[in-house]
């Protein structure tokens, strides 16, 4: 081959190479493009869903502009492929040729995403449901509401009411967050369950009785109670016994990564007096720094990896979910690097078993037996990410402030609350209805709101929340109100005939005020006059001229300042 063919051939291999260089690039940014809004996405309409695509188009545009710009549509899945049941599903129905179901579980999404919907499934979030047992939901349904109906006291002009729904709070409250137990109307007006259902592991309904129950509407679709459709609380307790809502997180019916990266998604739930974390992560200097360099983050990216991706600041996906450059996975458990618990009245380690959940037992022999993930294994997950940003002295140093924060509040507050509610329970100075004493909201109101306020401001570096905010306001409840109202509540159980029962929670008051920590509390106050007249000065002593006031120290003005400026 002589040396004029060679050189043409890698003159052609040359030319070859920069055109793939060149193609690789344009296609690079074609799908950036794509990604960032600024070019129309291709569209792969599959054809189990080209007539629901034409037929929406029409009905409901916004759900098919949604799902277009979705990767979903780019890779072919549709419409049937989401909402696609078996025929033996509680909740299917035919629907021009295809059998459908309305509500898609992350059962469902399982079929495409299944490490995605174990991590899920294992998550604190999957189990939000439970409070529909709890004393927060006591609240909702009993407190602020009625779990039977009741006649209203007037007509409401121009709506004809025979009876008020009172569980309305929970339904548009409570469960839009949590999740609601899933429901479909009886003929015969009752409420069919997963727990009448009772599915096997595929889902699938076993009681065939309360299958032929389903109310069914003209178009032969199954009909859902008002109580619990619609709704996408994170904690939603499906029919097909799975437990969520993947699009609590990944709004349908775009499902948008950027949407799901944004702390703004995380604040219809995270948000407001019991559990600010929207609010305390927009006072930290992580939210301002996300306010300023937002369009830095390269919040489209297909992968969105904390130090290859970005690093100009960290969202709520960031810490808790997504992947880092350190060798940290995606995860859809944000528990797995969560070391404490600030969500009950004391806090706890996040030491948790086989089945994720929290480890309450003390013996620590016993402990040491059920742990499978540990709370310093979730604290390292964590640190992982922080060290993007941090030096190893510096995350110590923040661990170090936010563990004795907590202990701080756990051991001269929260454990003393506990002490002095379970004894005036317990010797029978309050009823065991909850919220029907004032001390039982002033508790409430200690951990539930200012407690928590305090300790996630700690936990996300938001001086207001963790002290004005938080323990200022848990001091303040503590010393003013729950120590006064169970003196007073002792005080009456005496004079009532329940002398013991008062003695008893005087003494746990009592040892709890002698403790170092509450000694100031004791010491500063006045002592009654004494009744002994020998003991009484009855002269008037003689008026003394007031001395000139001395100058302040500097110390003395800085405090003034200080103070004034604090009110």
């Amino acid at each position: 081959m002589s040396l004029r063919v060679k050189q043409l051939l890698i003159g052609i291999l040359g030319l070859a190479f920069l055109a793939s260089l060149l193609y690789v690039q344009a296609m690079e940014v074609a799908r950036k493009r794509e990604e960032a809004g600024l070019t129309v996405q291709r569209v792969s309409i599959p054809a189990s869903s080209a007539k629901c695509v034409e037929c929406h188009d029409n009905l409901s545009p916004g759900i098919i502009d949604h799902w277009k710009g979705s990767t979903h549509a780019m890779k072919g899945v549709g419409c049937v492929e989401c909402h696609q049941a078996n025929k033996k599903d509680a909740d299917a129905f035919h629907h021009f040729g295809a059998t459908i179901a309305t509500v898609v579980t992350p059962l469902d999404c399982s079929r495409c995403h299944p490490k995605e919907f174990k991590e899920f499934t294992h998550s604190h979030h999957a189990k939000a449901g439970n409070i529909l047992d709890s004393l927060d939901n006591f609240l909702a349904e009993t407190v602020e509401g009625s779990r039977t109906p009741f006649s209203p006291h007037s007509p409401t002009p121009g709506m004809e009411v025979d009876l008020v729904n009172g569980m309305a709070s929970v339904n548009s409250g409570c469960k839009q967050c949590h999740g609601s137990k899933m429901a479909l109307l009886g003929t015969d007006g009752s409420e069919i369950t997963v727990e009448d259902l009772q599915p096997n592991e595929k889902g699938e309904p076993t009681n065939l009785e309360a299958i032929a129950k389903i109310k069914r509407n003209d178009s032969n679709q199954p009909v859902f109670t008002s109580g619990s459709w619609p709704n996408t609380g994170i904690g939603r307790i499906n029919l097909d016994g799975s437990r969520g809502s993947c699009s609590a997180c990944h709004s349908r019916h775009d499902f948008s990564p950027r949407r799901a990266r944004q702390p703004e998604n995380c604040g219809k739930c995270h948000l407001g007096p019991d559990h600010p974390q929207k609010e305390i992560y927009e006072e930290s200097k992580h939210g301002v720094a996300f306010r300023d360099l937002k369009e830095h983050m390269n919040l489209d990216s297909e992968k969105w990896v904390l130090g290859e991706d970005y690093s100009q600041a960290p969202t709520c996906a960031t810490c808790h979910m997504s992947a880092h450059s350190k060798g940290g996975e995606i995860t859809h458990d944000p528990g797995s690097r969560i070391s404490w618990t600030n969500r009950p009245p004391v806090s706890m380690k996040m030491d948790t078993d086989i089945n994720h959940a929290v480890i309450k037992e003390t013996d620590t022999v016993k402990r040491q037996g059920l742990i499978d993930d540990s709370w310093q294994n979730k604290r390292d997950r964590m640190r992982d990410v922080c060290m993007h940003c941090h030096t190893n002295n510096y995350v110590s140093a923040f661990y170090q402030q936010y563990d004795d924060f907590v202990l701080n509040y756990n051991e001269k507050f929260a454990k003393p609350g506990k002490k002095i509610m379970a004894a005036l329970k317990g010797n029978k100075l309050i009823s065991a209805t909850p919220f029907d004493e004032e001390i039982e909201w002033t508790w409430f109101y200690l951990w539930h709101h200012e407690g928590r306020r305090a300790r996630h401001g700690a936990s996300m570096m938001a001086p207001d929340y963790a002290h004005w905010h938080g323990m200022y306001e848990v001091a303040e409840r503590f010393y003013q109100e729950l120590i006064p109202q169970a003196r007073e509540l002792a005080e009456h159980a005496a004079e009532q005939g329940n002398a013991s029962g008062a003695e008893a929670v005087e003494k746990v008051i009592q040892d709890i005020l002698d403790r170092p920590e509450h000694k100031w509390f004791e010491e500063g106050k006045l002592k009654p006059p004494t009744k002994d007249p020998a003991a009484q000065n009855t002269e008037v002593p003689p008026a003394k001229e007031t001395p000139a006031k001395e100058p302040a120290t500097p110390a003395e003005e800085s405090a003034e300042e200080t103070e004034e400026s604090s009110s």
